[in-house]
C-alpha cells in the first residue's frame, strides 16, 4: 500500500514531522529524543505557559536541563496550543495522564478527548500511537472506532498502535534511547509502521503480536512492581512487631544468587503508574468474571502505610511526652521518589494531610520542590523549609518521606528530636530514631 511504504520511507529517512501530545514527564522526555535523533518534532500541549516556556528554552522538570531543551530547539523543536496543526505530523505519539476516579475506576477521559480533539485534523498517511497505560482493549475499544469515524480506514489509509511508556523519571542509568520500546499493531502493517516511528530513535524495539498485549505488559510490569513492593511492605509491618530490622533481612536475603530479587519498602507507592496500573487491570478483569485477590490485596497494603508512618509520628511523639494534636512536625522530601520533582501520588503528601487532619501542625522540606504545588486532592500553601541546627528544634517530629540525596542527614539525626524514617536511611538503631 502506497500510504503505508511512503510514511515508512518518511520514518526511515527522518524527513516524517513528529507531533507528540502532551508535554510531561513522558512526552517532553519523548520529544527530545526525537528530535536528538534529527526528527522536526511538534510538541503539542493545552498549556500556554508550558509551551510558552518550552519555546523560551526553558525546562520546567528540574532533571532535564535548559540545554537539552534548547539543542532541540536548534534541531527543529517546537512546542504548540494550536492543534490544527496536527495535520502537519505524519507520526502522533499520545502521552497523556490516566488517572483513576474516585472510586478507583480507569478514567481515560484525557485520551478519548485528546484522540476527540485531533480527529478534525486527522489525514491519510499518518500513524497514531498511544502511549498512555490503560487497559488491554483501549486501543482497539475507544481510539480504532473515533479514528475511523472520520471515514479513515486503520490499516489501510491510517496507522494505529499501542507502545507503553517505560519512563523512570531521574534514573540515570536508563534513557528514553536505552530503555527498550514494546510496540503493538491494531494490524501487521500498523506494526510495521510502529516500527519504523521508534527503531531510529530506540535502541531495542520489541515487537507483540496485537495491542492488547502491549497494554497488557505495561500492566504486568507496574503490578509485578506494586505486588513485590506490598510484600516487602507487610514484611516490615511483622519485622517491626517483632523488634527486627527488616533492611538487614532483606540484604542478608539478597546474597542468594537466584530466586530472589530485593525489593525495599516505604511509606506507600507514588508516581504515576504503581499506586494506578493495577487498578486498570482488576476494573477490566472484572468484566470478564475474574476477581484479581491478589492484586488488590497488594494495593490494600500499600494504601495503607502512610497510616502505619503516621502511627509510627504518634509513637515517636509519645516518647517525648506530647501528643499529635498541636504538634510541629516536619515532612522531609515530598516528590513521589528521590532525586525528582515529581509529586504524582506521593505518599508523602497524603501522610502530611493524615497528620494535618489530626491536628499536628505540618510543614515540608524538599529542595526539588520550592513551592507546594497545586494538587488534584490537596492543598497546601507551604514552601518549604530551609534545614538548619536551628530550624530543626523547632519541631517535634521530622518524618523522611523521601530520601533525597540532598539531605545532610547526620546533621539531622544530631539535631532533631525525633526522626520517623520511612525509607531505611538510618541502618544504625538510635533511641531518637523509629524506623517507618
Amino acid at each position: 500500500m502506497i500510504n503505508k511504504q511512503t510514511l515508512i520511507t518518511k520514518l526511515q529517512n527522518k524527513t516524517a514531522i513528529i507531533g507528540v501530545i502532551g508535554l510531561g514527564y513522558v512526552g517532553l522526555p519523548l520529544s527530545l529524543r526525537f528530535a536528538e535523533g534529527g526528527y522536526k518534532v511538534i510538541g503539542f500541549d493545552i498549556a500556554p505557559g508550558k509551551t510558552r516556556q518550552l519555546n523560551n528554552g526553558k525546562s520546567y522538570i528540574r532533571h532535564f536541563e535548559d540545554e537539552k531543551v534548547q539543542s532541540a530547539i536548534k534541531a527543529g523543536f517546537e512546542a504548540s496550543t494550536d492543534f490544527s496543526r496536527i495535520t502537519q505530523a505524519d507520526a502522533l505519539i499520545i502521552c497523556v495522564p490516566t488517572p483513576l476516579k474516585d472510586n478507583r475506576e480507569p478514567d481515560i477521559s484525557f485520551v478519548t478527548d485528546t484522540v476527540d480533539s485531533l480527529l478534525p485534523h486527522l489525514r491519510k498517511g499518518q500513524v497514531v500511537s498511544l502511549e498512555s497505560t490503560t487497559y488491554p482493549g483501549t486501543t482497539e475499544e475507544e481510539l480504532r472506532p473515533r479514528i475511523e469515524s472520520t471515514s479513515l480506514q486503520v490499516g489501510e489509509d491510517i496507522f494505529l498502535v499501542f507502545s507503553p511508556e517505560r519512563e523512570d523519571p531521574g534514573n540515570p542509568d536508563f534513557t528514553t534511547r536505552t530503555i527498550p520500546k514494546v510496540v503493538g499493531g491494531s494490524s501487521a502493517d500498523c506494526l510495521e509502521v510502529g516500527e519504523a516511528l521508534y527503531n531510529r530513535v530506540i535502541d531495542q524495539v520489541v515487537p507483540v503480536s496485537t495491542t492488547q498485549v502491549a497494554e497488557m505488559t505495561k500492566l504486568l510490569e507496574n503490578i509485578h512492581r506494586a505486588v513485590n513492593i506490598g510484600l516487602v511492605n507487610e514484611m516490615k509491618l511483622v519485622a517491626d512487631k517483632m523488634n527486627i530490622d527488616i533492611y538487614e533481612v532483606i540484604d542478608a536475603a539478597a546474597t542468594k544468587p537466584f530466586g530472589y530479587v530485593p525489593y525495599y519498602p516505604g511509606p506507600g507507592l507514588g508516581g504515576h503508574c504503581l499506586p494506578i496500573d493495577p487498578f486498570y487491570l482488576t476494573w477490566k478483569a472484572r468484566q470478564y468474571g475474574v476477581d484479581t485477590h491478589f492484586i488488590e490485596l497488594a494495593g490494600e497494603v500499600n494504601r495503607s502505610m502512610p497510616g502505619y508512618v503516621v502511627g509510627k509520628v504518634v509513637e515517636a511523639l509519645e516518647s517525648q511526652g506530647k501528643s499529635l494534636d498541636g504538634s510541629e512536625v516536619l515532612m522531609l522530601g515530598i516528590a513521589y521518589k528521590p532525586n525528582v520533582d515529581d509529586m504524582r501520588e506521593s505518599p508523602s503528601v497524603e501522610i502530611m494531610e493524615q497528620l494535618r487532619v489530626r491536628g499536628a501542625k505540618v510543614s515540608y522540606a524538599d529542595p526539588w520542590v520550592p513551592v507546594f504545588p497545586k494538587m488534584r486532592m490537596y492543598e497546601f500553601e507551604l514552601e518549604s523549609t530551609a534545614i538548619t541546627e536551628q530550624s530543626l528544634a523547632n519541631f517535634d517530629c521530622v518524618v523522611i518521606g523521601t530520601n533525597h540525596d540532598d539531605f545532610d542527614y547526620p546533621m539531622i539525626a544530631r539535631h532533631a528530636k525525633t526522626v520517623v524514617d520511612s525509607r531505611g536511611v538510618f541502618r544504625q538503631r538510635q533511641a531518637h530514631i523509629f524506623p517507618a
